[in-house]
């Protein structure tokens, strides 16, 4: 009976897609003893009579996800954070996932924003914290799909004690919540510990109770964790899981992830690494840890890795019912692809919602790339259209509005941006696709291409690193995928080759970066000088002491006249370089009897450094200064004005632009200097004239309404349920200062402004243009800067004026007139010079010749001297018509100083040949030190040595007498 069951079952599963609604309808039929495992892959079921059902094998390790399911993603984040808040914890906010930190580029770990505070350089808040935070890694990204565990986007809990408690109550808390909280069996956990840490072995051992024989003693690469070559560190201890432990406890492997996982990780940071690579013990002992949410969901939830959560399955979902197929019974493969959609949907959408846009650097790279991969899975399985009947339309909006719906309790400003998170998906997705098939096309027949050489050749089948930045330049393919579709076929990607073009690529456009070192070579400044009092709101100058004196990096006592210096106070009317505000500039008084400065020095800027300390830095004009000495320090009173001004209009700005081209817009960066002022923002497309005149327009009003302006300290909290905004990326403290302009704008906002909004006086827009993509900058000036633009403005219109001797309002239509005016002289020189070039083609055709047997092919390649690039193409194409087919052309020229022409015309008869021009000139061209290309049967390059280019044409006429005498016999 069960063999016929069996194939009575293996029949129906083949015809049905609902395999537990299969199941249930024929469990009844076996008797009460009969046990029959079938299904494949992980869907493996046994058939019982328990109550007429037919669950899963793995059923304590599988749910029905139909199901509410009572230990959701959401719940064991709640339980996690409200467990250590009943401790003593301040739960804290996850941060950006646009760190305030310049040597990384993404959040990769719960620790990060506790960072410096751990590595001392500022002030704890709070003694104890935890949180649940937003996470992106992608330094495996092709491991995503293929493994149980592996995902770009990933949420870590974590618990914080920064000085205060330590191993014990770290070890006893990790225990209790795994085992009493989320009732994880005690049998089922096995512990890690760094191999000398005999203290929390026997905590886990003599406190804890774990059995020595579930607690694995690892060595320092895998237990200890260190911030860098030098500084804090300390050992790890680690919680896994056994989804197996009927495999005993004999020669266990706990990176075996097909038996354990590990999800809860616990640093103890007591030692400071010294530059000879020994330890020593911390004065403040810390603890850091992070609990996977979703390896954790996946134990809890039961079932057999974290994509078949509830945090993650309901967007698989969403692509499979797009794709009109079955993940249940979906192959390997398009599961896999799945999984990439699930998984790199997320980190898309909360990276875009944190800010980052997609581009070709940075962050920007990083989205770009994920989004491309996600388009690639979903083609891949047959995704087409937005599931609305509309098959040319973008898919993975669709699918990320699942990723938003799921957002609440993970970061409950996803739901505010979802208008812009799904413009922009749909942006970049339609603009890749419209490369993506001939970028496909041609990628095919490289692999084609490159197989063949292979096999003939008897070599490893590899794409040169030229063919890989062509696909990624021209085709929009990171080099990623490339290497993935090739990996596929068997080919390999010449990965150095690519590095090659890459870089000159950089060289061409190199993006600039402004970014601000601070360092101390003894030691960190929190170390020397306590935290700096800002006074500036209220005051321009104010009496200070001198705590430090900094030369090169270097504290030293005094500094005499002529030195370049960064000094120290206690307290400082100058504002600090931030929130995109420059530092003030002014001079610091040291006196002595009558008043009379003994000491001058000019500040030119003010850093901040990351423990709050406020670094003054300038020249010593007169004197000599020293620590201890009280200073007076006094801001130039006209420069901070106009940064006031310059503060102010960009919050009136950023206001104005969501009026006219719609509130999804935000700020992407700023610069609020003495001369003008810069705001970026997020929006696809150049502004209107149109719509810039109604940006003036709206500013201008509201600086002649003459409005107070207000400004309060408030919690965060309250602070953004008033609609505060805060900018992208920028780390906030729980008290946060408040700027309003009433009825206009509200932000949060540490910088200065003015008390009016009559102060600002005028307002002019000076340019609006593309920086990145999805990224617009709005330069602009206000107050005394605009009075100053306006008459430099003014003085240009005059001197055009009195030149074209025209009044101000005919000056356009004679401007107009000088550029037809132009343009038809040029139009005849272009005309004289082709003739020219003509008649001299006329003269060297009699120097073609013969080549080729079976076949005569008449071939030219002379030089035309100091002809121009276009001269030189019409050369050719008058040639080609004069010689007929089958001819082959190939002139040079040196039309400027350092600088070479070169082209090559083939009529068809030589094309059909197999010789084309594009391929042939590039080679030539690189001997006279540049490139080109072009069509089989005419191409053009250029090159910067005219000195080459005589041995350049005579190998291409022997390159040419060779390939066709060959061809042609």
């Amino acid at each position: 009976m069960v063999g016929n069951l069996l194939s009575l079952l293996s029949l129906l599963q083949s015809l049905f897609s609902n395999q537990t609604l299969l199941f249930n309808q024929i469990a009844p039929l076996l008797s009460p003893m009969e046990h029959v495992a079938c299904g494949s892959g992980q869907e493996v079921y046994e058939v019982a009579v328990v109550n007429s059902s037919v669950q899963p094998v793995t059923e304590e390790l599988m749910e029905d996800k139909t199901q509410e399911n009572p230990v959701s993603g959401d719940s064991i984040r709640s339980r996690f954070l409200d467990f250590y808040a009943s401790r003593g914890h301040k739960v804290l906010p996850s941060a950006s996932l646009v760190p305030d930190d310049p040597t990384v580029l993404l959040t990769i770990a719960g620790m990060l924003q506790f960072k410096l505070v751990f590595l001392g350089k500022a002030p704890k808040q709070v003694p104890r914290a935890t949180t649940a935070q937003r996470c992106i890694r992608t330094n495996d990204v092709e491991n995503v799909g293929r493994t149980a565990r592996h995902h770009t986007f990933f949420e870590m809990l974590g618990n914080f004690s920064f000085g205060d408690y330590f191993k014990k109550e770290a070890i006893k808390w990790a225990w209790e919540l795994s085992t009493k909280e989320f009732g994880l069996p005690g049998d089922r956990l096995w512990v890690s510990v760094y191999e000398n840490d005999d203290e929390a072995f026997e905590i886990w051992h003599d406190e804890v109770g774990v059995p020595v024989e579930h607690i694995k003693r690892m060595g320092e690469e895998d237990n200890f964790w260190t911030s860098g070559i030098t500084g804090p560190c300390g050992p790890c201890s680690e919680l896994y899981y056994d989804f197996h432990p009927e495999m005993g406890y004999l020669d266990v492997d706990l990176g075996d992830d097909t038996r354990f996982i590990e999800f809860y990780n616990l640093v103890f940071m007591q030692y400071n690494k010294m530059d000879d690579g020994s330890l020593e013990p911390l004065k403040q002992k810390n603890i850091d840890t992070g609990l996977g949410l979703e390896r954790l969901a996946r134990i809890l939830q039961k079932v057999p890795n974290n994509y078949e959560t509830d945090l993650i399955y309901p967007i698989i979902e969403k692509a499979s019912e797009l794709a009109n197929i079955s993940y249940a019974l979906a192959d390997d493969q398009t599961k896999m692809n799945l999984k990439i959609i699930g998984d790199h949907l997320r980190a898309i959408v909360y990276l875009i919602s944190d800010g980052v846009l997609p581009s070709n650097i940075g962050r920007g790279y990083v989205v770009r790339r994920l989004i491309r991969r996600a388009v690639r899975s979903s083609r891949l399985i047959g995704v087409k259209g937005d599931g609305k009947s509309n098959l040319e339309a973008a898919f993975l909006p669709a699918i990320a509005e699942k990723v938003i719906e799921l957002s609440t309790y993970v970061d409950s400003d996803v739901k505010t941006r979802a208008s812009h998170i799904l413009e922009e998906l749909q942006r970049e997705e339609l603009r890749f696709v419209q490369t993506l098939e001939r970028g496909e096309k041609l990628l095919d027949q490289m692999l084609a291409d490159a197989l063949s050489s292979g096999h003939k050749n008897g070599t490893v089948p590899c794409l040169s690193g030229k063919d890989v930045f062509l696909l990624y330049d021209t085709y929009g393919f990171p080099v990623e995928i490339t290497a993935e579709v090739a990996g596929e076929h068997g080919v390999k990607i010449d990965a150095d080759g690519f590095e090659i073009e890459m870089e000159k690529q950089r060289r061409q456009s190199q993006a600039a970066h402004n970014v601000v070192k601070i360092a101390v070579e003894n030691g960190d400044l929190s170390e020397i000088v306590s935290d700096t009092e800002f006074l500036g709101y209220d005051m321009l100058s104010a009496r200070a002491i001198i705590e430090s004196l900094l030369v090169n990096g270097k504290s030293v006592i005094q500094v005499a006249e002529g030195s370049e210096v960064e000094v120290l106070l206690d307290k400082t009317p100058f504002y600090a370089e931030s929130g995109g505000q420059i530092g003030d500039h002014g001079f610091l008084y040291v006196t002595g009897g009558e008043s009379k400065p003994v000491a001058v020095v000019e500040i030119k800027d003010v850093q901040k450094s990351p423990g709050n300390v406020f670094i003054h830095k300038g020249t010593i004009k007169e004197g000599v200064l020293e620590v201890g000495r009280e200073v007076e320090a006094a801001v130039d009173p006209k420069l901070r004005q106009r940064a006031k001004v310059h503060h102010t209009t960009t919050h009136l700005l950023q206001s104005a632009l969501k009026k006219v081209i719609g509130n999804e817009t935000s700020q992407a960066g700023s610069l609020v200097a003495f001369d003008r002022l810069r705001f970026d923002f997020n929006f696809h497309r150049p502004l209107l004239d149109t719509e810039l005149e109604e940006i003036e327009r709206l500013i201008n009003g509201w600086i002649g309404d003459a409005t107070l302006l207000q400004t309060k300290v408030m919690s965060l909290n309250d602070a953004k349920k008033a609609g505060a905004i805060a900018m992208f990326g920028e780390k906030y403290g729980e008290q946060v200062r408040v700027v309003e302009v009433p009825g206009v704008s509200l932000e949060l906002c540490g910088g200065t402004h003015v008390s009016n909004t009559a102060e600002i006086r005028a307002f002019k827009i000076i340019s609006e243009q593309g920086i990145a993509s999805g990224i617009r900058r709005i330069e602009a000036v206000a107050g005394e800067a605009f009075i100053e633009y306006i008459n430099a403005r003014d003085a240009q219109v005059k001197r055009l004026c009195s030149t074209l001797k025209v009044k101000a309002e005919e000056l356009t239509s004679r401007v107009e007139n000088l550029l037809e005016e132009l343009r038809i002289a040029r139009n005849e020189v272009s005309a004289l010079r082709a003739k020219a070039a003509a008649c001299k083609a006329s003269i060297i055709a009699s120097k073609a010749f013969l080549v080729g047997t079976s076949k005569k092919i008449r071939v030219l390649v002379e030089s035309m001297d100091d002809v121009d690039a276009d001269s030189l193409k019409s050369a050719a194409e008058y040639l080609i018509d004069v010689l007929q087919d089958p001819a082959a052309v190939v002139l040079g020229s040196g039309p400027d100083k350092g600088k070479v022409s070169l082209v090559a015309a083939f009529t068809p008869g030589v094309v059909d040949m197999g010789v084309q021009a594009g391929k042939f000139i590039g080679p030539i061209a690189k001997l006279c030190g540049g490139g080109g290309g072009g069509r089989p049967n005419f191409a053009q390059a250029g090159g910067k040595k005219p000195e080459n280019l005589s041995s350049a044409l005579e190998k291409a006429q022997a390159d040419l007498i060779s390939i066709l005498t060959e061809k042609a016999s």
